[in-house]
């Protein structure tokens, strides 16, 4: 069956109503850390959606500002509390957070090259001072929003949750990965010691509207090229292999973990119909902008923070044995849909 073609905010209206137990979030609060990033501004978007839900979401971030023009729409809902935080600090508050995710992780390339070690600790010390604060507040469940990069460079395979592949850890580019991997570790730890009750995601390369300016990830540049009326500008051969996920996919798949996942264990999101080398992802992007996809050589600094995996791909049969299922457009349409959304944003909040 063929379905007609819907904006960002359908999905995410859509994602709201999945076949989920939403009950067990009634009468509870839920901190989201790092809601103003592309997949923690979804998430409370489809909190938000559900008009009927009785919660109240707490949308963590550094910077009120931005907070303010992601959730405009929701300016008369009493459900959505500011909280202003960086994950450096331990948290300070007195509210009972009885779900807690950890979406909070500056996952651009630039961020990689220019700050490594606050890359490491907002990874490592975020799981620490939300475990820390979940301990002596009433926590059900944290679920931390990994990444699929933990598994490193691998051997051709498809990737599951069991694999682990190799990160040169003595490369500063490896602050992402390898601080995934570590935070991943200690959320299983403080299960095994304290007794808390987390779940891990990792997430395939996501794409999205709400990416921040300064994102130099390769979707968020192609898409601010198409929206500045420029040609897309690839600075690699664009051969690198990947699985990819639409944001709404992702976050669904995030509420599915939350709310049905085994305790202690990792799943991994991605859409096994996007799987697509990044020069398909340019030209793809480049067809829905009207524009052309050239090729430029990239400096110094840009190619210090690019992931040198030549191949990652992912199994998802873990994930859909909770029921997950991805939305019913392809990638082209929800690409469309990401664009639309970006620049539809961006034109309002100039």
């Amino acid at each position: 069956m063929r379905h007609l073609m819907a904006t960002y905010l359908e999905h995410v209206g859509i994602a709201a109503h999945a076949d989920l137990p939403w009950e067990q979030l009634d009468n509870c609060n839920i901190l989201v850390a790092g809601a103003t990033g592309l997949i923690g501004s979804c998430l409370v978007e489809v909190l938000l959606s559900r008009k009927d839900a009785n919660c109240q979401v707490y949308a963590s971030g550094r910077n009120e500002e931005s907070w303010r023009k992601l959730f405009s729409r929701f300016d008369n809902d009493n459900r959505l509390h500011f909280l202003r935080h960086d994950l450096l600090a331990p948290l300070s508050s007195d509210i009972d957070f009885h779900y807690i995710i950890h979406a909070a992780s500056d996952a651009s390339p630039n961020y990689f090259v220019s700050n490594p070690v606050e890359v490491m600790k907002a990874n490592i010390l975020g799981v620490e001072h939300l475990a820390e604060y979940g301990i002596r507040h009433h926590l059900k469940r944290m679920l931390y929003v990994s990444s699929g990069e933990v598994y490193g460079e691998g051997d051709g395979r498809v990737f599951t949750e069991e694999y682990s592949g190799y990160v040169d850890c003595t490369k500063p580019r490896s602050c992402y990965p390898s601080s995934k991997r570590a935070a991943e570790t200690l959320c299983v730890a403080y299960g095994a010691e304290y007794g808390i009750d987390t779940v891990i995601a990792r997430p395939s390369h996501t794409y999205g509207p709400h990416f921040r300016p300064s994102d130099n990830r390769v979707y968020a540049q192609f898409i601010n090229n198409v929206i500045d009326g420029n040609d897309i500008v690839m600075k690699s051969n664009g051969l690198q292999y990947r699985s990819w996920c639409y944001v709404v996919d992702c976050v669904s798949a995030l509420l599915y973990i939350l709310l049905q996942g085994e305790k202690g264990q990792a799943y991994n999101i991605a859409d096994e119909t996007s799987n697509i080398t990044i020069r398909q992802l340019g030209e793809m992007t480049a067809t829905l902008g009207g524009c052309r996809l050239v090729m430029e050589v990239p400096d110094q600094q840009e190619k210090a923070g690019y992931n040198v995996v030549t191949k990652s791909t992912f199994s998802t049969s873990k994930l859909r044995d909770l029921g997950w299922r991805i939305l019913p457009w392809n990638m082209e349409e929800k690409m469309q849909a990401t664009i639309d959304e970006a620049r539809r944003f961006r034109n309002n909040n100039c």
